[in-house]
């Protein structure tokens, strides 16, 4: 069971704090999970917290995880007693969090406002993006249908003009995201998780994607393939032994929505 500062039978985890590599992983994400430790410094409470954030209860204990995961030290606390009998208060590390997040914000749209004259529309996403990861697929793409289920969220995005791709997220995550139809995010997504041959077999749940072959390797035993998509973006997966896909080729590459992780753009 998860540390719950407003249960007393969870006593708070002696940790070693580490806002500072935190605050810079998260300085660029347009989030709720910052707003909601910001709520609850206001409020001292995590229930009001995330009725103010428009977020179920549930979402904003999973915010306060991540961040709490991030850290490496626990970000909030039960505060004993007072005139409305405790509640929920930050703790050092995460007032320092705050503070930090709140500084980093301003000086980054100060940057982003001496340099908007100079930064076109395609470079927008990169000069936005902090986000260091080992997933070679990193898309820019347009929300274009929402689908809530009882327990999944599964999106459609729009990567070019021939392409979609899709995603299932948890209620909790699609919350925390603010997602909406025609929300500029980014879909990203392993190469391994991804198989390319001429023709792939459509699936339930997965997206086929066409391109252009413009790398392609071992064509006996199986390997490394690139496609250039329609938009000119590159996706990069693995073909079987014996795909014969060569330079020039159409080639499909299919992957699971479950692979697919949906990542909010600044």
């Amino acid at each position: 069971m998860p540390y719950n500062p407003e249960r007393p039978e969870h006593p708070q985890p002696e940790l070693v704090a580490a806002p500072i590599a935190l605050t810079r992983q998260l300085e660029q994400l347009v989030d709720k999970r910052i707003n909601i430790l910001r709520r609850i410094h206001e409020t001292g409470s995590i229930s009001e917290a995330a009725r103010l954030s428009n977020v179920s209860y549930k979402a904003a204990w999973q915010a306060l995880e991540t961040l709490t995961n991030l850290a490496g030290v626990a970000l909030v606390e039960k505060e004993v007693g007072g005139p409305k009998g405790g509640g929920t208060k930050l703790t050092p590390s995460g007032l320092t969090v705050l503070e930090l997040s709140e500084k980093l914000t301003r000086a980054r749209e100060a940057v982003l406002t001496e340099f908007a004259s100079r930064v076109t529309p395609e470079l927008v996403p990169l000069s936005s993006a902090t986000l260091r990861t080992s997933m070679r697929n990193q898309f820019p793409a347009t929300i274009e249908h929402i689908a809530r289920g009882p327990a999944l969220v599964r999106v459609l995005m729009r990567i070019d003009a021939v392409n979609t791709i899709k995603a299932s997220l948890t209620q909790e995550s699609a919350q925390l995201l603010g997602l909406a139809p025609e929300s500029r995010v980014l879909a990203l997504f392993k190469a391994t998780c991804v198989e390319i041959a001429h023709h792939v077999e459509p699936a339930k749940g997965a997206s086929i994607l066409s391109g252009t072959v413009i790398r392609s390797a071992r064509r006996d035993k199986g390997g490394e393939v690139t496609l250039k998509l329609a938009g000119g973006a590159s996706l990069v997966g693995f073909a079987r032994a014996g795909h014969g896909l060569k330079l020039g080729d159409h080639a499909e590459a299919i992957v699971s929505a479950q692979a697919v992780v949906v990542a909010q753009m600044g």
